[in-house]
């Protein structure tokens, strides 16, 4: 794929729903306030669970900005959607409205691609209809069991919601999916297959099996379950596993040239994507993070920029040791020891991981950090890891600096490496 800069592919629109609340707005101002959205895991008993916290979306009931479905979905048309695709509903309904997109024509509609990507898909209504069946045998399942947990029943509501009539898809590439989702946008565009792509991610498992089955793989954090907000630890000495979290973010994207004839307002243009494979573990990133800098390296050559042009790298980090450790030297390894004039950290510091939902996410606060000319707090980095220390952490709380373009990395389960770079 080569980037034709002569009509740049821009963003129009964004959503988003996260342990920090509903809204991009309402996300940025608590995210630069150093607010976290972790707390204890109130969704189900957690008594024989080593993990007990999670990121969890408030409700409208307890908070304000919270979320409440039937601000979204019909009460009849619950039933059909697990909580992913709800979220998802929610988030792209935000970007829809901001991007001013509401196509009436047959052809407007034809020109609009949905791909929305989730790692998981609907793994609570999975699980739940596993105990309907042991509890109450097959025949007391609902018609809707299946329909509610595919994965690409978000792309499909979306789709059927508001008639865009385009491709349509659902990268499940694990916590790279929504990257990926964003990048085959990016590609439907540059080969003339769309106009407009509503694109993004959701996921929503946090559930018994789910925290069962990454505890069980040592992959989350047990270690803060008193201190919530200071259980996701991205690049620092004391990480000890991710904080599984829950969520969804939309980016709506069209050429710049089709945004212009339309009057809408552009937030950001996304300059480059990457995208490989580490063909190495199925859980583990390649030693050095080798896979992230090719990943990282493609983005750039899409782009035609270089390393010593970005300004703030919003990095996957979960606050793995393993994966933390890899992904810094795959950082250090592309962009060396530029010391403060280059801003890392994650932002999954402030909502933990929101799995398949994650690029989108991050997109959306990377695209807000250019909007503003800030970096977003890196909260809980205390004793930052080597060579994360040289860098501007804004563990200290938000940065004022010029920034122009960011850079931001996903990293999947499979050895999936993705890549985007968003500019002013």
């Amino acid at each position: 794929m080569q980037a034709k800069n002569d009509d740049p592919i821009v963003v129009t629109g964004m959503g988003a729903v996260t342990p920090l609340g509903v809204g991009v707005q309402t996300n940025w101002e608590r995210l630069l306030a150093g607010r976290s959205g972790i707390v204890r895991n109130d969704r189900f008993d957690v008594t024989d669970y080593a993990a007990k916290v999670a990121g969890l979306v408030p409700r409208k009931e307890d908070d304000p900005q919270g979320f409440d479905p039937l601000d979204y979905v019909d009460s009849k048309d619950l039933k059909k959607m697990d909580l992913f695709i709800q979220y998802s509903m929610a988030a792209t309904e935000e970007a829809l409205l901001q991007s001013g997109w509401a196509p009436d024509s047959e052809t407007a509609k034809e020109r609009t691609a949905t791909i929305i990507a989730t790692g998981v898909g609907g793994f609570p209504a999975m699980t739940n209809a596993s105990s309907v069946i042991a509890e109450k045998g097959p025949r007391r399942l609902s018609p809707f069991t299946v329909p509610s947990f595919l994965g690409n029943m978000a792309a499909g509501h979306i789709s059927i919601r508001y008639g865009f009539k385009g491709t349509i898809g659902s990268p499940i590439t694990a916590c790279a999916a929504s990257a990926q989702a964003i990048g085959d946008g990016v590609r439907l565009l540059r080969a003339g297959d769309a106009d407009v792509v509503v694109c993004g991610g959701a996921d929503a498992c946090v559930d018994p099996v789910a925290i069962g089955g990454f505890a069980a793989a040592r992959a989350l954090c047990t270690k803060y379950n008193d201190e919530p907000e200071q259980a996701s630890r991205p690049f620092d000495e004391n990480h000890a596993g991710f904080v599984l979290s829950e969520g969804a973010a939309t980016l709506v994207l069209e050429r710049e040239s089709h945004a212009k004839a339309r009057g809408a307002t552009i937030i950001g243009k996304v300059h480059g994507y990457g995208t490989c494979a580490d063909a190495y573990h199925l859980t583990a990133l390649a030693p050095g993070g080798e896979g992230g800098v090719r990943s990282m390296k493609l983005a750039f050559k899409d782009a035609d920029l270089v390393p010593d042009q970005i300004d703030y790298v919003n990095a996957h980090s979960t606050s793995t040791p393993v994966g933390d450790e890899a992904e810094i030297a795959a950082i250090h390894s592309v962009f060396g020891d530029r010391g403060k004039s280059l801003a890392v950290n994650s932002t999954k510091a402030s909502i933990g991981h929101l799995l398949g939902a994650a690029g989108a996410i991050e997109a959306v606060y990377s695209l807000m950090a250019l909007a503003t000319q800030t970096v977003p707090p890196g909260l809980n980095i205390d004793q930052p890891i080597d060579p994360a220390a040289q860098y501007e952490l804004a563990n200290d709380g938000p940065v004022l600096r010029k920034i122009d373009y960011v850079l931001s990395n996903g990293f999947g389960f499979g050895g999936v490496n993705a890549t985007l770079i968003f500019g002013r």
